[in-house]
């Protein structure tokens, strides 16, 4: 395909590359809530929908991963009735999105501890991952009860249980990436609504990503604004802690 028709399908500018793994930080759901004067809930089920936008997109692109991160390690600190909410809208989400994710090839993974969770919301998940697996399109991977420190401990001691059992203690990165939940190395990361932190999110993963902050909350993060910062991550000059010639 030429560059010109590739643009033309994609709606990115001609010889832009898309990112294979992408991760987001979905902020901003309860202070665009608030902005309206409606209750937070609104603002994560306002989110929800994005998830479903974005992912369609992503996977029109041609991205191979969408990491979106969900529910932290440290969410359980928020409001009992928001967690309660949080817990239902898997249920809610895939319900309402499921066969569109299938009839676009979409795939589910989650990466997190789910045994906290109601069982209902550990089953809605569960199947989703089930009913998708056979797909070959995008990977759309809900971190949830995620935290990179819990992921990197947890990962040490699945190796040292390893160790124990006879393995050689001679493990490369390349092999340690592969006890963590997520593998793979991340090209880009976007956060929404202005903050400027990763938030205990895929620390390994993101030795040398891209990272763009973007001020537009998750609720208002749409399909161009998903192109916008690809084709601003293609701006950036990427040499992995060496020297270009």
């Amino acid at each position: 395909m030429s560059e010109q028709k590739q643009s033309q399908t994609t709606g990115l500018p001609a010889g832009i590359q898309v990112p294979d793994t992408m991760a987001i930080i979905m902020d901003g759901n309860g202070r665009w809530a608030k902005k309206r004067g409606l209750p937070r809930t609104a603002g994560h089920k306002k989110g929800a929908d994005t998830i479903h936008t974005i992912g369609l997109e992503a996977n029109r692109l041609g991205v191979k991963k969408l990491i979106l991160y969900a529910f932290s390690t440290e969410n359980w600190k928020r409001p009992e009735d928001e967690v309660g909410y949080l817990c239902k809208l898997p249920g809610l989400f895939f319900d309402r999105y499921i066969r569109d994710l299938m009839n676009n090839n979409i795939r589910v993974t989650f990466a997190g501890e789910l045994g906290r969770f109601p069982d209902s919301t550990q089953k809605v998940i569960r199947r989703a991952v089930e009913q998708t697996e056979a797909n070959t399109g995008l990977e759309l991977c809900i971190a949830i009860n995620y935290g990179a420190r819990r992921e990197l401990l947890l990962a040490a001691q699945k190796y040292a249980e390893d160790v124990r059992n006879g393995r050689e203690n001679n493990v490369t990165e390349e092999e340690f990436s592969k006890y963590l939940f997520v593998p793979e190395e991340v090209d880009l990361l976007i956060r929404t609504s202005g903050e400027e932190r990763i938030s205990n999110f895929l620390l390994w993963q993101l030795a040398y990503s891209e990272l763009i902050f973007t001020p537009t909350a998750w609720p208002d993060f749409d399909e161009s604004s998903l192109r916008e910062c690809i084709t601003e991550y293609n701006h950036r000059d990427r040499r992995f802690g060496g020297v270009k010639a």
